[in-house]
């Protein structure tokens, strides 16, 4: 089993093969699958057909890329989130405590290939990622009773297909293998009234699986100018399997290593976008995109034999995010591309957790894309994400006699630029 010491609640960690990043939409929910995207802040991807890219987030859309083509790119992110507060002992002791910088830059690749079989069937295939976060806050950090890291690490592999039902009606649909991993963790601090020494083991446990799921959509050209798209991604269940250590798994020995298991839901998702050429240069679009966070309750560890522990209340809500972009070909080759995006916390106030500082988030996008040949063409995005400084109180029962309660703000910005070339055949 892969280990990765770091969060399951607000930062990112993926890789076609091996990359860690931290997570821009809600929760540990990932937008990021293109550069093309990016510069309009993801706006109406579900009715947009660039490049193969297209089908990630609409496997109809398939049936709207002509010939062979290809599309691979990456996403670097560089975040600046910081976390202050203060720690008050079941005694009354009150600390300062904080964590800067504590979600670490990355990269998010992407690969895409799509294939138009005949006039009305498609194929393709994708590799990315639509979940994935890490945090770590340090042993030191004042609330890592509750919890001081975490960690969801995801990647997908598609196999999409689209058919033309009718002139102006395409359907589309895909299989998602799911391979995932996961882990979270919380230590003693210096507040504790149990006499234990700070940084002591409390929950920590972590794992990996497999799982599979689907995703469907559809696209209705209502004229040559008007497009509308839906689509709809399963939920996908795993179990982490792998072990747990720690004080709440084992008062005799935190150390020890004991075998068990995590269940994990990547919540289902449902976007509906339109597409409008309303002039010869500029076309808009818009999207909004839905997210059943509600399904993220508890955090729960398994064992054989024995009687289930819980690790973590989370209480996660439904997420909205509601995004409107343009685009403007300047020349035959140069089309310019903006966006903006409001996307809702997935958590109220009253939920949200040091290891997973979830609070809403505004973007704002711009890029370009210049054909560079007949077949090749290149895309490149950048967007700046303001997020909402957000409180937080941590005061869970069975964690308190270990460092007591945590009250902090979380405050933080985020950088992303993005780059996309795409080649057809």
């Amino acid at each position: 089993m892969k280990t990765n010491k770091t969060l399951l609640s607000a930062a990112v960690a993926f890789g076609l093969l091996s990359t860690s990043t931290v997570t821009q939409a809600a929760g540990f929910q990932l937008a990021e699958y293109s550069a093309t995207g990016l510069g309009r802040a993801y706006a109406g991807e579900a009715a947009m057909a660039d490049n193969a890219g297209a089908q990630w987030r609409n496997p109809a859309m398939l049936t709207y890329l002509e010939g062979t083509q290809v599309s691979v790119g990456a996403i670097y992110v560089d975040p600046n989130i910081d976390l202050n507060g203060t720690s008050t002992s079941m005694l009354g002791t009150k600390t300062s405590s904080s964590s800067s910088d504590f979600a670490h830059s990355a990269v998010i690749p992407n690969f895409y290939i799509s294939h138009k079989y005949n006039d009305k069937f498609a194929l393709g295939f994708a590799a990315g990622t639509n979940y994935g976060m890490e945090t770590d806050l340090g042993t030191d950090f004042g609330g890592a009773n509750h919890g001081n890291e975490a960690s969801v690490i995801s990647m997908e592999l598609n196999l999409n297909a689209a058919y033309q039902v009718l002139d102006n009606v395409s359907v589309g649909g895909g299989i998602r293998y799911v391979m995932a991993e996961g882990s979270f963790g919380a230590v003693s601090t210096e507040n504790s009234l149990v006499q234990v020494p700070a940084g002591t083991a409390l929950k920590y446990m972590e794992g990996d699986d497999t799982a599979w799921g689907w995703q469907v959509g559809t696209a209705w050209q209502i004229n040559d100018d008007h497009r509308v798209g839906f689509t709809y991604k399963s939920e996908v269940d795993l179990t982490l399997e792998g072990y747990a250590k720690g004080l709440g798994f084992n008062q005799a020995d935190p150390n020890a290593h004991k075998s068990g298991s995590m269940d994990l839901a990547l919540p289902a998702t449902a976007e509906i976008a339109s597409f409008h050429q309303i002039t010869e240069k500029v076309a808009i679009h818009a999207s909004i995109n839905w997210t059943d966070w509600s399904s993220f309750e508890k955090l729960v560890a398994d064992f054989p034999g024995e009687s289930s522990v819980e690790i973590k209340q989370e209480n996660w809500e439904d997420n909205y995010r509601f995004a409107i972009g343009t685009t403007y070909q300047m020349t035959q080759k140069l089309a310019l591309r903006s966006g903006i995006a409001y996307d809702t916390s997935a958590v109220s106030d009253e939920h949200r957790t040091a290891t997973i500082p979830e609070t809403d988030r505004t973007w704002l996008s711009v890029g370009a894309g210049y054909q560079w040949s007949e077949q090749l063409s290149l895309d490149a995005g950048f967007t700046y994400i303001l997020a909402k400084d957000a409180s937080m109180v941590e005061n869970d029962a069975t964690s308190a006699p270990f460092g007591g309660k945590f009250e902090g703000e979380v405050t933080g910005s985020i950088w992303l630029i993005g780059v996309q070339a795409n080649y057809r055949f």
